[in-house]
């Protein structure tokens, strides 16, 4: 063989191009094994490989598409035939014409053929300038990305501008492109952190880096923003382990919306104690004097200049920095101020007892526990085969900071008593004494013993950050058994859309003292909906790494993992009550993540049993009323969770009221009171609503079921018949049971008036146009019904739109054109209240069909659940 083998011209050797069509009918054929075999005999063959497999991309129209291409499996396998042939020195001249081509093409290659090709044609031993020069050329023609990418690919990045380079691609929101060019260069890192905390100082006109690219394909200018350039900041700091000192700008706005953040807390929604806040805002602002200013500034925005005095001296403001009157208070200050402040937190705390959830255990039966001494008689105790142990933790809030939480506080509650670990101490006297894998072997057992059982609220973000907090613990997760989430048991009771809309304060409270109060959410909801009050979370967003603890602190970390274990007993002493299965302690305890079985459907035969019936509540009421009744006797409320229920209530004649999504359940009792409806509900709101009507009058439906098999329970329940006349006979838009009764050629005039022009106008009854205009019971699908012969009220044509009397439009124009040229159609009917069309069709057979078990004949006594 010719020691110059690399060259531009055509192989000597097989037709690479002839080669290819041998290979494309074998790709065709997807006998793959035969194609790599004579993809090796091909270059075998081959005068000069590397020249052919650019001749074959070359010549095929597909090398450019994405996937496992013909020209990918080429590629690859002449990759693995050069390492098992190496190559004999070749000209470099050569070589680099070569090169050159496959420059050409890597800016359309896909991006699972530029690792191969880079390699196969050693574009890294390749001149630096040049290859520099030809990535350049790529930038100045808007190929931004593919520069990136190549640049990353040739690792060119150390010879390039940072910011000219990720400019561009940041204007386009291609963010992880950006991670990626300077992930392997420190240096490069520094340099691009610093440039976008530059671009996020509030002096800086952000439109003088976009103007430039105005005409950039794919530009996303909403997406460059400081906010957005913030977040990318936090980011780059924690996926690079970066100093944060390097993003001076980013750092101050943040603190910045921190300190924003607890005056609203405090002084907004009064929801942080003072002593709370006062250790967040000395820890935020520190001596930095920018913050310290803004400080200034909040304070005489929320306190007078007396309360910004006092908070100014706590927070070590320098006196050159207040405004004169804020000074001059600050030198009146006496102790007289703190006895004022003494006696209202007093005041406060005593309001607070009837307001929350209260620890029934005495104060000293909580440990808080600092050495591994005081460790044991936790150990011995939690470690006890039956144990249940309710578990949270707590960690200082972050406010938007970098890098994940790391647990301060480790409570673990008992029947009697609560053990709250110092986790940072106790881990820093495990790794003095060289036993650091003793609390981590501690807590792997506490958390993998099947036989305790363990309570939590949303476990998995509290093993997280307990595995940020010490590594050995990072399979914790994976490992325990024995375990209730009380979030998903949370998640199985049925809550409605607004049930979580509780605010835990009483009434009696001023406006004042409320604030604008959040509505109570995720635990705090729970334990007002099973224990009666919420908890008080005042002390939640607490600098819990700060030693020693607040007493507030202390009970506040207690309540939170007690509670858990109160809720838990409630639930399991009457699951029922709550919604949920008889076998709760089974169901739950390790096995959070089975699927319920499927619910059998009712039979008109056999009533489920309490096992089965999972969701609903306690049956207080009779079974049944004693006497059978029609729907037209049956007035009921849906609960905003139900509404598919009542619409199949509605479509047997029943009257049904639906609640809003955005409606309280509270206003279902309101209804049920001023109308005499009962109550359909699900879940916990049942518990409610159900001590706000008379006996039984509210109905706990079970959840479980679909739609149909609700109607079928309610229906059974209150021994309701349906015949086939109270079909449809309720309109089910808007629950109206009145109807005009419009003839075929009627509606036919009406839907031809309404497609003219809206100037035309013709007056008169439409009896004079061969309609029967009556009022029915009975709806269009009900066949074999006889209207009422009550004469309706007149109806006009105006415009393009027949009126009802009231003003209720026709919608005739929703009528689709072939049913009006049906002859078997000889009736339509019009709901008098929302002016819906009805005719009869193949919906009635349906639901003739899916409630035939409760289907009675019209005038038959007998009930339809004594018929077999």
């Amino acid at each position: 063989m010719n020691q110059d083998i690399y060259s531009s011209d055509p192989p000597m050797g097989q037709d690479p191009l002839v080669l290819l069509q041998t290979l494309q009918l074998l790709w065709t054929k997807k006998e793959l094994g035969k194609l790599k075999e004579e993809i090796r005999r091909g270059f075998a063959r081959l005068e000069d490989p590397l020249a052919g497999l650019l001749a074959m991309l070359e010549s095929s129209s597909h090398w450019k598409g994405k996937g496992h291409s013909l020209e990918y499996c080429i590629t690859t396998e002449l990759q693995l035939w050069i390492k098992a042939h190496p190559a004999i020195p070749q000209s470099s001249t050569k070589l680099k014409k070569l090169q050159a081509r496959v420059l050409g093409m890597l800016s359309q290659c896909p991006a699972n053929l530029l690792d191969p090709l880079i390699s196969i044609y050693q574009l890294h031993t390749a001149d630096r300038n040049y290859l520099l020069e030809h990535v350049s050329h790529l930038y100045l023609q808007g190929n931004y990305k593919e520069a990136a990418v190549l640049s990353i690919k040739l690792k060119l990045q150390p010879d390039q501008d940072v910011e000219k380079m990720c400019t561009p691609l940041l204007l386009q929101d291609k963010a992880n492109l950006v991670e990626e060019y300077v992930a392997e260069y420190p240096e490069l890192q520094r340099k691009l952190l610093q440039t976008l905390d530059a671009w996020c100082d509030l002096s800086f006109n952000i439109r003088d880096i976009t103007r430039p690219y105005q005409g950039l394909s794919k530009y996303k200018p909403e997406k460059f923003n400081r906010r957005v350039l913030s977040k990318l900041v936090f980011r780059l700091l924690e996926r690079f382990n970066a100093d944060s000192a390097l993003c001076p700008n980013v750092i101050n706005q943040q603190h910045l919306r921190t300190l924003k953040y607890l005056f609203y807390k405090r002084f907004i929604e009064k929801t942080m104690t003072e002593e709370n806040w006062a250790d967040h805002i000395e820890s935020t602002v520190g001596e930095n004097r920018w913050l310290q200013e803004h400080l200034v500034q909040l304070l005489l925005r929320h306190c007078d200049a007396r309360g910004a005095a006092r908070w100014a001296q706590r927070c070590r403001v320098p006196p050159e920095m207040l405004p004169q009157r804020v000074a001059e208070e600050l030198q009146k200050l006496h102790i007289q101020d703190r006895v004022e402040k003494v006696t209202k937190a007093d005041n406060y705390e005593a309001s607070k007892k009837k307001d929350y959830y209260q620890l029934p255990i005495p104060r000293e039966n909580i440990h808080f526990l600092q050495t591994w001494e005081e460790m044991l008689q936790c150990w011995e105790k939690v470690l006890q085969p039956g144990q249940v142990v309710g578990v949270d933790m707590e960690w200082k809030p972050s406010f938007g900071m970098v890098g994940k939480p790391r647990v301060a506080l480790l409570q673990l509650a008992l029947k009697d008593e609560v053990f709250l670990l110092d986790l940072p101490q106790l881990l820093e006297q495990a790794e003095t004494e060289g036993e650091k894998e003793k609390l981590p072997h501690f807590i792997q057992m506490l958390y993998s013993d099947a036989t305790i059982t363990k309570l939590g609220y949303g476990m998995s973000g509290d093993l997280s950050s307990l595995a940020a907090t010490c590594s050995t613990l990072k399979d914790t997760e994976k490992q325990m058994q024995g375990v209730v989430d009380l979030l998903a048991v949370d998640k199985q009771l049925q809550w409605g859309k607004d049930s979580r809309k509780v605010d835990g304060l009483s009434p009696e409270h001023s406006h004042e003292q409320r604030g604008v109060r959040q509505p109570e959410k995720g635990l705090s909801l729970l334990v007002q909906h099973v224990l009666g009050k919420p908890l008080d979370k005042t002390e939640q967003l607490s600098n819990w790494e700060k030693r020693p603890l607040r007493e507030e602190q202390i009970l506040y970390a207690a309540s939170d993992a007690y509670c858990l274990l109160e809720i838990y007993e409630r639930l399991c002493k009457d699951p029922e009550s709550f919604g949920l299965g008889s076998d709760l302690t089974d169901s739950l305890v390790g096995k959070q993540s089975k699927k319920p079985r499927a619910k059998k459907q009712l039979n008109k035969q056999e009533a489920p049993s309490p096992s089965e019936q999972e969701c609903q509540g306690p049956r207080t009421e009779p079974p049944r009323p004693s006497a059978p009744i029609s729907p037209q006797e049956f007035s009921v409320v849906c609960d905003n969770m139900l509404q598919g229920l009542g619409r199949y209530l509605r479509c047997l004649g029943v009257d049904v009221r639906l609640l809003n999504n955005e409606d309280e359940h509270r206003k279902a009792a309101e209804i049920a009171r001023q109308e005499g409806r009962v109550i359909l509900t699900s879940g916990l709101p049942y518990q409610t609503l159900r001590s706000q009507v008379g006996e039984g009058r509210c109905f706990s439906v079970n959840c479980s079921e679909k739609a149909k098999e609700q109607a079928l329970q309610v229906l059974k329940h209150f021994n309701v018949q349906v015949s086939l006349g109270d079909i449809f006979s309720r309109c089910q838009v808007c629950n109206c049971n009145k109807y005009l009764r419009v003839s075929r050629e009627g509606m036919k005039q009406l839907v031809e008036s309404s497609r003219q022009e809206s100037g035309e106008h013709s007056a008169g009854c439409l009896g004079s146009q061969s309609c029967s205009v009556t009022m029915p019971v009975c709806d269009t699908a009900q066949p074999g019904c006889t209207p009422h012969s009550e004469q309706a009220e007149g109806m006009e044509q105006c415009g393009a739109a027949a009126v009802l009397a009231g003003d209720t439009v026709l919608q005739v124009t929703a009528i689709p054109p072939g049913v009006l040229d049906r002859a078997e159609l000889t009736d339509f009917y019009c709901c008098t209240c929302c002016g819906k069309v009805f005719w009869e069709g193949s919906h009635f057979g349906r639901i003739v069909s899916q409630f035939q078990d409760v289907l009675v004949a019209s005038g038959d006594t007998q009930s339809i659940y004594e018929l077999s």
